[in-house]
């Protein structure tokens, strides 16, 4: 499943030490400019080799266009885009072919398919990650002409500073919120927005946990504590209506629909599982073997997740609203 979305949809390709990573995206609407500059200024969140604490791949990330643009004019057909990947060292991996990483995909892929790309973890790579950004961008695009706008920061991170030195890694937490989202939006049962938001962001590498507004401090409430109360805006004013709540607490989401506050959620990552410290794991023959994981990897994945979470959650809304 390569796929995500409904009707505004991204099929994604390309493995971390391929040739190139691409995608395309179907049910774009036509006539929309694209704004090149803010698409490669998304993908620059997410580069490579901007701290101490990333990755030192040194990538150009320069997207080309295929198919889907006229004069850089969306014509409603697929929009087809890849960017080449440039510093691969598939090398650096060579030594761990046969050995299972701990926490990593390559048994689970091995099991699955019967054999894995051992070049950086292949399709399970971060890497896979650029096209989602692309996507991201041009939903983002086509919500801010609808006043909606997609933001997440950072609310807890490890000591990456300190992990780095240590040969280690640390994770985080996400907070994300749309605003100007409008009521009515997720198709229960199965198709809630909240069912769709934490499928794409559990659809992203390294993520473990996903909360809705209170999320799970709501489990130690009371239903008094914890209902948001419905008022009138214009209750003063004669024959307008304009309801919302004194609270929060659901995170903007009621019956898997959206009730017109802020969509509020969060996101927890585990730790990059490539570290630099000696690990106990097996080999393919089921022989103990000790592996200190080199070449290039995160110390947390935070500060370039943010621009995955938010890309992620532009496309679901986006999704929706053209579903509505």
């Amino acid at each position: 499943m390569n796929t995500i979305g409904h009707h505004f949809r991204l099929t994604t390709f390309g493995e971390s030490h391929g040739a190139a990573i691409g995608g395309v995206i179907d049910g774009c609407p036509s006539q929309l400019k694209l704004d090149f500059d803010f698409i490669d200024s998304e993908l620059q969140r997410r580069k490579t080799a901007q701290s101490a604490t990333g990755s030192q791949r040194v990538e150009s990330d320069k997207i080309e266009w295929l198919s889907g643009l006229l004069d850089g004019i969306t014509l409603g057909t697929p929009i087809a885009f890849l960017v080449r990947n440039e510093d691969a060292k598939p090398a650096d991996y060579e030594a761990l072919k046969d050995v299972y990483r701990p926490s990593h995909a390559d048994f689970t892929y091995e099991q699955k398919y019967g054999l894995r790309d051992w070049r950086g973890g292949g399709r399970a790579s971060a890497r896979t990650t650029l096209p989602i950004v692309v996507a991201g961008a041009i939903a983002k695009q086509i919500l801010a002409d609808k006043s909606i706008v997609v933001k997440a920061e950072t609310v807890f991170m490890g000591d990456a500073e300190q992990a780095r030195k240590e040969g280690d890694t640390v994770g985080g937490i996400v907070e994300c919120r749309i605003t100007g989202v409008p009521a009515g939006l997720g198709e229960p049962m199965f198709g809630k927005f909240s069912a769709e938001l934490a499928h794409a962001m559990f659809s992203l590498p390294a993520v473990k946990g996903f909360e809705m507004g209170d999320g799970f401090a709501l489990a130690k409430m009371k239903g008094s504590e914890a209902n948001d109360t419905f008022i009138n805006m214009d209750a003063r004013r004669e024959s307008r209506v304009n309801i919302t709540t004194l609270t929060n607490h659901s995170g903007g989401i009621q019956g898997g629909i959206t009730n017109g506050n802020d969509v509020v959620f969060r996101v927890a990552f585990k730790p990059i599982p490539s570290i630099a410290k000696p690990q106990q794991t097996v080999n393919r023959a089921g022989e103990r073997c000790e592996i200190a994981i080199g070449g290039r990897h995160d110390v947390c994945a935070l500060p370039r997740a943010l621009v995955l979470v938010e890309a992620m959650a532009a496309l679901v809304t986006l999704d929706a609203i053209l579903i509505r």
